[in-house]
């Protein structure tokens, strides 16, 4: 690969890579994710950020905003925004940086992770999930 001509991804393409990491996942485990909305951002909101008590932007890769299925979202109900997990491009292209993972793997970890907070999943159930990916 010639470095001096490769840039990071941009939105779209780590949107690309997002929906590839998502195809990847185990069937069974995208099945039960009907109706929930992945979308990719630059970084956080404000709001997110405040919310869980945060000060640095990049201190958030993924996160998922809604009621999980663990607290009975099953089925909407009239006026619910719909359940979505958000990636952050920035966040996870400086954790990248840091760490010696491909970018496809840490794009997969973090959908699993958002992802089983929409099952109520444990840390152990989706380090099992990742196993298998």
């Amino acid at each position: 690969m010639d470095w001096n001509r490769t840039f990071a991804p941009s939105l779209d393409e780590f949107e690309k890579l997002s929906r590839a990491a998502y195809a990847d996942l185990p069937e069974s485990f995208r099945e039960l994710t009907k109706g929930v909305v992945i979308r990719v951002a630059d970084f956080p909101d404000e709001d997110a950020l405040e919310e869980l008590g945060l000060e640095n932007e990049f201190d958030l890769l993924g996160l998922f905003q809604g009621i999980g299925l663990a607290q009975g979202a099953a089925t909407g109900q009239t006026g619910q925004m719909p359940n979505m997990i958000f990636l952050y491009r920035r966040p996870i292209l400086d954790y990248w940086a840091e760490h010696e993972e491909t970018l496809g793997e840490i794009v997969s970890h973090v959908l699993i992770h958002e992802i089983g907070h929409h099952f109520g999943l444990s840390d152990e159930d989706m380090e099992s999930i990742e196993a298998n990916v």
